[in-house]
């Protein structure tokens, strides 16, 4: 196998989005807060920097839309609002 060096990002681009939600299930982090919110935005950017070797435009929608959702929740959050229902 050789990996290159958009494949590792996207690897860990990848983990980065299951820590993030394996830690938000386990309690330790909270959903409509900035390091949940970094994770998930840094974890997307690093899927779509592996899209840099073999492009998938399913997995570049998904991640661009995981990004855009991510980066409306930073705002929201260094905007001082809090999301409804929170």
């Amino acid at each position: 196998m050789n990996l290159h060096w958009y494949d590792w990002v996207g690897l860990a681009g990848t983990a980065l989005i299951v820590l993030s939600y394996f830690l938000l299930q386990a309690g330790r982090l909270h959903g409509n807060r900035l390091p949940y919110q970094l994770m998930n935005l840094l974890g997307a950017a690093g899927v779509l920097a592996s899209l840099w070797g073999s492009f998938n435009i399913s997995v570049f929608l998904l991640e661009a839309t995981w990004a855009a959702i991510s980066l409306y929740g930073i705002a929201r959050t260094l905007g001082g609002r809090p999301a409804r229902g929170a």
